[in-house]
C-alpha cells in the first residue's frame, strides 16, 4: 500500500495541515491569522467545501462535512467522499505528508481517513512512465483515535488494495494458477492456512461443473480452500465465504460481444479476490472467528474441446445439469465449491460472484444484489454491515416458484433461465447445491468500475472486503 498512517500532532509551523469538520465549528486562531478567518469565512458564505489557505511554508486545508443526514451511516459515506476529494488535491499539489486534524466523532475520523486511503489507490504494474501519488503519509491529531483503529485500517484499505489489483491483473499476467500462488502468498504474510487443489485433485473429487468449464482452456483449473481457525474463536461452527474465481471469460462458446462487455473480463474473479483479501485482513487482524474460503478458478474459452449448449454435466453432488449457455458458467463452477462447503457444518455461507448482467442492469453499480436464506436476524446483521461500509445490499426475491424456470427436459436442472428474472434464477439455480444457511451476492455492478467513482476509483474497486470484515468484526464481539 503507498500510503501509511499513524498518529502524530501538529508541532511545526512548516507542517502541511488538513481540518476536517462541520460548518458550525469554530476555527482555531493559532491556525490562521485574522485575515485567514475572514478569508475562511466568506469562503464558507459561498458554500465551498474545501479550502485552500496558502500559508507560504505551508498549506492548510479546510474541509466543511455536511453531517446532517438523519442516517449515521449516509454520514459516514459523506466523510468518505471528502477525504477521497482531499487527497484528489493533495496530489494535486505534490503533497507528501499531510496532518490531519479533527474533532469529529472516531467513526467520521476513521471513514474520512478510509476515504483518503482508498482514493490513493493507483495500478501502474504496466506503465512505462508511471506517476506515483505524492502523499504517502497521514498523520492524524485526534484524541478520539487510537492506534489499534489506525492498525487496523491499514490492514482493511491494504486488503482492498489487494483485491483491486489482482481484478486489475489482465489474464495473461493471472491465470488460476497464479490467482492461487497469490492466496498463498497472502496466507504466509497473514497466518491463515491454504491449500490448493489441482486439477488431478479436482477430478478425483468429481467436481464436474469446474472440470466441464475449464475443457476449453489450455490452463489448468485450481481450488483454493483457505481456513482461519484461531484457538479463541468464539463460533463452533465456521462462516464460509465462497469466491467465484473465472480469471477471464470469453462466454465459452457462447460468446460474448467484445465492446463493454468481454474486453472488461478480466474482473470475473472480483468474488475471489474479495474473498481471498478479506482472509488476510481478518488473519492480519487476529479476529476471533473461525473463517473459511473456497475459490474454484479457470478460464472460460470456446477452445475446440470446450463444453457446448446441450452438454450434461454431472456436478460433485451428483446433480445433472443440461448447459444451455457456456455464458453461464460462474454458477457452474461455483455449484461445486457450494457442495465441497458441506464438510465443513458451516453456520452460514456467504458466497460472492460477479454473476449476471441482469443483477447489473437491475441496480447498476450503486450496491450489491443479494438473495437467500436465512434468518431475519442474520440478514440484519448483514444489512448493518453493508450499510456501515455503504456497499448497500439490494435484496431479491428467492421464491420456489422461480425454480419452474430452471427445470430442464432432460437432466435435473438446467443452468439458465429464460428472459425473466436472470439473476433470481441463478441465484436458485445455486441454492440447489447447498444444506445450510446460505446467502447469495451478485456483485456484477460494483465490483468494477468503467468511470471514476470517488474513492472507490476506477477499474477494479475491491467492493465486498471491507463489507465481510465488519460482518466479521461484529461477529468477534469486537467494538464496531
Amino acid at each position: 500500500m503507498n500510503t501509511t498512517i499513524r498518529k502524530g500532532t501538529t508541532s511545526a509551523k512548516d507542517e502541511n495541515v488538513a481540518i476536517f469538520t462541520n460548518q458550525t465549528a469554530k476555527f482555531d486562531s493559532a491556525i490562521f491569522s485574522k485575515s485567514e478567518l475572514e478569508f475562511v469565512n466568506n469562503e464558507i458564505k459561498k458554500k465551498n467545501k474545501l479550502i485552500t489557505v496558502n500559508q507560504y511554508n505551508r498549506y492548510v486545508f479546510l474541509q466543511i462535512i455536511d453531517n446532517t443526514k438523519k442516517e449515521e451511516y449516509k454520514n459516514l459515506e459523506s466523510f468518505r467522499k471528502a477525504g477521497e476529494q482531499l487527497t484528489s488535491v493533495l496530489n494535486r499539489f505534490q503533497i507528501k505528508s499531510i496532518h490531519v486534524r479533527s474533532d469529529s466523532t472516531e467513526h467520521e475520523i476513521i471513514a474520512f481517513l478510509e476515504g483518503m486511503v482508498l482514493g490513493n489507490y493507483q495500478f501502474l504494474n504496466y506503465k512505462s512512465e508511471a506517476t506515483d501519488n505524492s502523499l504517502h503519509k497521514i498523520l492524524v491529531d485526534s484524541k478520539n483515535i487510537k492506534d489499534n483503529q489506525l492498525i487496523e485500517l491499514t490492514t482493511v484499505c491494504e486488503a482492498v488494495y489487494m483485491a483491486r489489483d489482482l481484478v486489475n491483473e489482465p489474464l495473461n499476467k493471472l491465470n488460476a494458477i497464479n490467482l492461487a500462488s497469490a492466496f498463498e502468498r497472502m496466507g504466509k504474510k497473514s497466518g491463515f492456512k491454504v491449500k490448493v487443489f489441482n486439477k488431478a485433485k479436482i477430478s478425483e473429487l468429481k467436481m464436474g461443473g469446474l472440470l466441464a468449464v475449464n475443457k476449453g482452456s489450455i490452463d489448468p483449473p485450481t481450488f483454493t480452500v483457505m481456513e482461519w481457525k484461531p484457538s479463541n474463536a468464539v463460533n463452533k461452527k465456521p462462516i464460509v465465504f465462497v469466491g467465484k474465481g473465472v480469471v477471464y471469460d470469453t462466454g465459452g462458446l457462447s460468446l460474448k460481444p467484445t465492446p463493454g462487455s468481454m474486453d472488461y473480463m478480466k474482473s470475473d474473479m472480483a468474488g475471489a479476490a474479495a474473498v481471498g483479501c478479506v482472509m488476510y485482513a481478518i488473519a492480519k487482524q487476529k479476529l476471533p472467528v473461525h473463517v473459511v474460503a473456497l475459490v474454484p478458478a479457470t478460464d472460460n474459452r470456446p477452445d475446440g474441446n470446450a463444453y457446448v449448449p446441450g452438454d450434461v454435466i454431472t456436478m460433485m453432488s451428483g446433480l445433472k445439469v443440461e448447459v444451455l449457455n457456456t455464458d453461464a458458467e460462474g454458477r457452474m463452477i461455483l455449484a461445486d465449491a457450494l457442495h465441497y462447503a458441506k464438510r465443513y457444518t458451516p453456520d452460514l455461507v456467504m458466497e460472492f460472484s460477479t454473476l449476471t448482467g441482469a443483477a447489473a442492469n437491475a441496480i447498476g453499480h450503486y450496491g450489491i444484489v443479494c438473495m437467500g436464506d436465512v434468518d431475519s436476524q442474520v440478514k440484519k446483521e448483514l444489512n448493518d454491515s453493508a450499510n456501515q461500509v455503504y456497499e448497500r445490499l439490494a435484496e431479491f426475491p428467492f421464491w420456489e416458484e422461480y425454480d419452474e424456470l430452471i427445470k430442464s427436459d432432460i437432466a435435473d436442472m438446467k443452468n439458465i433461465g429464460g428472459a425473466i428474472a436472470g439473476a433470481i434464477t441463478a441465484g436458485r439455480f445455486l441454492q440447489r447445491f447447498v444444506d445450510y444457511p446460505y446467502m447469495h451476492f451478485d456483485i456484477a455492478g460494483p465490483s468494477f468500475g468503467k468511470s471514476n467513482d470517488s474513492y472507490r476509483g476506477k477499474n477494479g474497486t475491491g467492493v465486498g472486503v471491507r463489507f465481510m470484515f465488519d460482518f466479521v468484526k461484529r461477529k468477534s464481539g469486537k467494538k464496531k
